[in-house]
């Protein structure tokens, strides 16, 4: 069994075997360290090879490891610098008595790590994370100095009655060998279930065999996204907050962890069926991922149209028995963060258009922060590819508590916003392995636009603008396709711009998000600096940045804002701007004069449509950018797939 390399999806980044593998210490930053060391010796005859670079003092990779659970990291800590200590599993102290791996932020931890080095302990780490496996080791000494030994699962119990914040958590320890315990609150956390028979063969549980005590698999994976099972197993149970996952002697038994309560509740689960291939996390003959996810969108734009759009009309299953509450809504409530954010933005003036309805933007952590009003006659519409962002998860809450409607639009089946919103609609974009979001940005585009038709279907008005967006989703994923073909076209403008240290992005009506989500990408994976902005703001601060060496993007494709755009781009060539400006095809002389600027021709689609064509040439100018830059484009600096921020 093989530890496979997960960093570049930066979520929880751990992958937990249990019984056929030896606990791994790793640090992930541009390669991956990794170092062994026993914690059992029970004898398993389980040889360990690591399909990364590995530091190979003290270690001898041709060795039989006699372990039979085993935990790994491949994340470095949210707090502290990417180091050794900083990586995870964190432990109790010498001997190593707990270890744990974590997802997520103690926000009370400083208190605990106060009231822990009064009790003698001391913290090698900067991270939050070390006063977990040190907290387990109180509550165990404690207990065996007092009332006698304490199980696995009461030690858990004990230490997550004192945390607080978000946390996805396995724990380990040689005083209950053989035995692994999960639990999370707000951070993801996936068991893949898999039944050998025989040597290294699988036999995999069916969907409805209960996943108990009385169970018998022989594997078992703890990972933070689904992804990262698939080469293993397609049964699945997608952990709940609250439960704790005890692994011990192969079988598995769930409690139900209540603060309030001081004994746990037994649960009964089945386990559910993962819709996925391995090809899907492979990158074929591409050389990143983000680059194979940019040219799938002909793909993932079909499929997520795929059986919804019926006799001139769309059918949204999830939405159907809501429809009626959500038009009798006093407003639309969009809330996301980044790149979803955007995608909310670009399908805002559609839905007003359509439904009639006024919309309101919300980025999540800033709703949050204020404590923005929402009420009964809300609809609040959550959009998160993961369907795990914090944020977006936490602002779920709150908008729960004060009785919205609660719509979720995620790419992930099973994940906690889909199953804690009332109703929503899944992407179906497949698995998106690069941090930077590409073909999810569109297809959440494109459900949004379906959403504002479904909901404003009952109006006879618009019954005519609905059927000609409808004939241009029909044809979106052929155009997405002619426009993908300027990939060199892409590569020779990078090129050009590599030297810059700043870029600016203009746009406006519906191309605004597009300006921003082509701005964050460069951003995100060139590590340069982009800002997207409103070409009305223009006059009010950023025209004073313009001069022959600031590049500027002006997308001013065919619109109601296109006389507006051309009005923008003759004031800053009239102050010598180096412009580069996005198009419709066949409008080049329409822009400006012949020569004066750079121009990027793409199809011209429904104008509530064109940001998602608009965007792919901006999406293959930042992968461009990042590899003759020379940085790593699945995988950027300091940033996460999910993030877990409060």
């Amino acid at each position: 069994m093989r530890l496979t390399h997960l960093g570049h999806r930066a979520l929880l980044g751990s992958f937990i075997i249990y019984q056929v593998m030896p606990l791994v210490k790793s640090l992930c930053n541009s390669t991956l360290k990794i170092q062994c060391f026993m914690i059992s010796q029970k004898i398993t005859g389980c040889k360990f090879h690591a399909s990364v670079e590995v530091d190979e003092k003290d270690v001898n990779l041709d060795a039989t490891f006699s372990v039979h659970a085993g935990i790994a990291h491949t994340r470095w800590a949210t707090h502290g610098v990417p180091a050794p200590k900083n990586s995870h599993p964190q432990s109790s102290g010498a001997g190593d008595e707990f270890l744990v791996v974590h997802n997520g932020i103690i926000t009370n931890y400083e208190v605990l790590k106060e009231t822990l080095i009064r009790h003698g302990f001391t913290f090698e780490s900067d991270t939050d994370t070390e006063v977990i496996p040190k907290l387990a080791k109180f509550v165990f000494d404690k207990a065996r100095d007092g009332e006698g030994d304490m199980t696995f699962s009461q030690v858990v119990m004990e230490v997550m009655r004192q945390l607080e914040g978000a946390y996805a958590l396995i724990f380990k320890s040689p005083h209950y060998p053989n035995e692994l315990i999960a639990c999370k609150r707000g951070s993801t956390l996936i068991l893949g279930v898999n039944e050998v028979s025989g040597q290294n063969s699988g036999k995999s549980f069916n969907n409805a065999k209960s996943l108990t005590a009385n169970g018998n698999p022989r594997e078992f994976f703890f990972s933070s996204d689904l992804c990262a099972i698939v080469e293993h197993t397609k049964n699945y149970l997608a952990i709940e907050d609250n439960e704790i996952i005890h692994i011990k002697d192969g079988s598995v038994s769930i409690l139900k962890f209540d603060r309030e309560k001081e004994k746990p509740a037994s649960v009964q689960r089945a386990l559910s069926v993962l819709e996925m291939e391995v090809e899907q996390i492979k990158k074929g003959s591409y050389d990143h991922f983000m680059q194979k996810e940019i040219h799938e969108q002909p793909h993932s734009l079909t499929t997520t149209m795929r059986g919804r759009l019926k006799n001139s009309g769309v059918i949204l299953g999830g939405l159907k028995e809501h429809l009626k509450t959500i038009r009798r809504s006093r407003r639309v409530i969009f809330i996301g963060c980044g790149t979803s954010y955007n995608a909310a933005l670009a399908a805002r003036p559609l839905v007003e258009e359509l439904t009639g309805i006024p919309v309101t933007m919300e980025v999540a952590s800033d709703l949050l922060d204020r404590q923005g009003p929402i009420y009964r006659e809300d609809t609040a519409v959550f959009v998160s590819q993961s369907g795990e962002t914090a944020d977006t998860l936490v602002a779920l809450e709150y908008a729960v508590a004060n009785g919205a409607l609660c719509v979720g639009v995620t790419n992930t089946v099973g994940s906690t916003l889909s199953r804690r919103t009332h109703c929503g609609i899944h992407i179906n974009a497949g698995c998106e392995i690069g941090v930077a979001s590409t073909k999810a940005y569109t297809s959440q585009i494109v459900v949004m636009a379906m959403m504002a038709l479904a909901i404003g279907s009952d109006q006879l008005s618009t019954q005519a603008r609905r059927e000609s967006i409808i004939t241009g989703l029909s044809s979106l994923p052929s155009h997405a396709s002619e426009v993908l073909k300027l990939d060199s076209e892409m590569k020779e403008l990078a090129s050009s711009l590599v030297d810059s240290e700043s870029l600016l992005v203009f746009g406006r009506g519906f191309n605004y998000a597009t300006a921003l989500e082509g701005a964050l990408k460069v951003k995100e994976v060139a590590l340069m600096h982009s800002e997207g902005m409103l070409a009305g703001e223009m006059k009010h601060g950023p025209l004073a940045l313009v001069d022959e060496n600031l590049p500027i993007i002006v997308i001013a494709t065919r619109d109601a804002c296109f006389s507006k755009q051309k009005s923008v781009i003759q004031q800053l060539l009239s102050r010598k701007g180096r412009l580069i400006v996005m198009c419709s095809e066949g409008d080049i002389s329409a822009v400006g004069p012949s020569g004066s600027c750079r121009t990027i021709q793409v199809p011209e689609v429904a104008d509530c449509l064109q940001p998602v064509i608009n965007i792919i040439p901006l999406q293959l100018l930042a992968y461009d950018l990042t590899v003759l830059r020379g940085f790593d484009v699945d995988q950027p600096r300091n940033l996460a797939k999910s993030v877990t921020t409060q």
